[in-house]
Parts: C-alpha cells; sequence; structure tokens
C-alpha cells in the first residue's frame, strides 16, 4: 500500500511539473531563459521603435536569448503589456505620452499607468528644439516671441496631433510667453516639417529626429531648445528658459516597464541589466545619433513617483490646452 501510495504521489507530481511547469516564475539568477519580446506603442520607424531596437539588439547579446521588438500603436498596445503575464518576458518601450500624458487625454484609459505597471529603467530624455519658416523676419526667441504679440494667431504651428509631446510644448510656451498661435495638426512630423519648409506654417515644436538634418542644412531655422541645458546633439542652439522664458523645461522621455506584480527580483535584475547595456559606448553613440539624452536611471521605485509626478504635471497643460478626449 506503502509503495502503491508513493507511486500515485510520484505521477501527481509528474503531471504537475508538466502542466504548470512552463509557466513556473524563473528564477533571476537564470532569467531570461527564453524569447523576450518588447512591445513599442508607435509605429515603425519612430524614435521609440528606433530606441526599443538598439535596445533589443545589445540584450539579446548579454542575455544570449531573443529580444524581439513588437510594434502595437496606439492604446491598445499599451494596455496588452497592462495584462500580459507578470514574468518578465513582454515589455513595453513606454515614453512620457502613453505612461503620464494620456492619463489626463483619456477619460477612459483602458490601463492605469501607475498601478498596472512596474517600472524598470529610464533610458533617455527627448529635447525638443522650436524651429520657424525661413522667411520669418525674426534671428531670435526674442524676436519671434514679439513679432507673435504683435500679431495675435497670426502664426500657425504644426504638430503630430492633440496632447502629444509637438502639441503640449507648443502649448505650454504660449501659455508662459502670453503669445497666441494657430493649432494645425497633422499625422506626421515628416508632413508638417514638409509644410513648414514651404511656407505653409510658421512653428513647430519638434524633436532632433525630425529636424536636425533640415536645420543642418539650412532648410529651417532653430530658434532655441526644450530643455533648461543645451542638448548634445545641437549645443549651439540655446535653451528657450535663457532667452526670457525662465523656467521652461519640457522633454519627452523613454522607459523601459514590465507588467505590474512582476517578481522583485526579476524586476531588480532588468533594473540592472538596462543600466548595464546603457554604460555601452555603442548603445549611448547610437541613442545621441537620433537625438536622444541618455540618462542615469533612479531605482524602481524612485521611478513610480517620477511617473505620478509627470502625470500631475502634465494634467495641467491637456486641461488648458482643451485636448482631452472621450
Amino acid at each position: 500500500m506503502i509503495r502503491l501510495r508513493a507511486f500515485w504521489l510520484g505521477v501527481v507530481a509528474l503531471v504537475a511539473a508538466v502542466t504548470f511547469g512552463a509557466s513556473a516564475p524563473t528564477s533571476a539568477q537564470n532569467f531570461p531563459t527564453q524569447r523576450v519580446t518588447i512591445v513599442v506603442p508607435f509605429g515603425a520607424g519612430s524614435v521609440t521603435d528606433i530606441m526599443a531596437r538598439i535596445i533589443a539588439d545589445e540584450a539579446s547579446k548579454r542575455w544570449n536569448q531573443q529580444v524581439i521588438v513588437e510594434n502595437r500603436p496606439g492604446l491598445a498596445g499599451t494596455a496588452g503589456v497592462a495584462k500580459a503575464a507578470p514574468d518578465g518576458y513582454t515589455l513595453l518601450m513606454g515614453t512620457s505620452t502613453p505612461l503620464a500624458i494620456n492619463a489626463s487625454l483619456h477619460k477612459k484609459l483602458p490601463y492605469d499607468p501607475v498601478k498596472d505597471f512596474a517600472p524598470l529603467a529610464l533610458i533617455a530624455t527627448v529635447p525638443f528644439v522650436l524651429v520657424v519658416n525661413n522667411d520669418l523676419p525674426v534671428r531670435s526667441l526674442e524676436d519671434f516671441i514679439e513679432l507673435a504679440k504683435q500679431k495675435p494667431r497670426a502664426f500657425t504651428y504644426g504638430s503630430t496631433g492633440p496632447g502629444t509631446p509637438f502639441h503640449l510644448y507648443a502649448e505650454l510656451f504660449s501659455s508662459m510667453t502670453g503669445i497666441r498661435m494657430v493649432h494645425a495638426p497633422y499625422k506626421a512630423a515628416v508632413a508638417a516639417m514638409t509644410d513648414l519648409m514651404g511656407g505653409r506654417l510658421e512653428v513647430m515644436m519638434t524633436d532632433f529626429a525630425s529636424s536636425l538634418p533640415l536645420i543642418r542644412e539650412g532648410k529651417v531655422r532653430a530658434l532655441g531648445v526644450t530643455t533648461k541645458i543645451p542638448a548634445p546633439a545641437a549645443p549651439e542652439i540655446p535653451p528657450i528658459a535663457d532667452q526670457g522664458v525662465p523656467g521652461f523645461d519640457a522633454a519627452a522621455w523613454q522607459m523601459v516597464v514590465a507588467p505590474a506584480n512582476t517578481p522583485k527580483e526579476i524586476v531588480d535584475k532588468l533594473h540592472a541589466e538596462l543600466k548595464a547595456i546603457m554604460t555601452t559606448a555603442d548603445a549611448r553613440r547610437q541613442i545621441e545619433n537620433i537625438g536622444l539624452v541618455p540618462v542615469e536611471s533612479g531605482a524602481p521605485e524612485d521611478l513610480t513617483r517620477f511617473v505620478a509626478a509627470e502625470i500631475a504635471r502634465w494634467a495641467k497643460v491637456v486641461e488648458a490646452s482643451g485636448a482631452a478626449m472621450d
């Protein structure tokens, strides 16, 4: 009887191992033991997509595991990661839009940016630059502000849509300077920049990936960067804050997050691995080449507080701009 009981206990243990072994948590020491997916909530070719592929390439080398990037544009892509298994194998290349701005932009957001994710590492910030059409008779930011005050709503600025950094940074600039401009939303930055060069727009807040080659070629004129310090991509362009708009500071950011309830040991390992990737010369060079600024990430718990603070900050700008949807 004892032998028979031992036999059946062994069978039960074997069945349990076969049935549940694939979904059992992997120890941090061995993680990862299978393919890792980094979801990008934007289309292929975007700055976030390029950033994710830089990380995926470096991570694949370090972990000796395949790390792939999946583009899932829109709210559904971010929500899908929030609902994924909290095992570290599905990550999100998040930005300030899905993780901060969307909280006030959408009244019925299908995920909670704070409660549904475990921050892993802040990777980089994304300085923006204010550019104008070459035919505009201004040579400095002070000139532009003065002219815009003289001609309320005479100038049109382009963006990649309501609630995007391209839109909200321009709205923040308008509110801090007291000028009034007309908003023209576009589906893509390239289309807006084309119209800026063609004279159908006068001004635009844009990232360096979209504008730096045109600035270098003299096709548009840069008046100031949105961060308090000059951007490494173009250190010759002075900050807006140093040109009559004290305190102006706005930058998008890139952060890798995992689903909430991912085991702490996995979170800590991924945090350390991502920080290590960001210290490699090749990764930093590639990131700087697309106009981003690599940053030294805080601890995961600090990043949770950072996201909450960013949500509160941009909620005020979204409300003032009237960009809230739903």
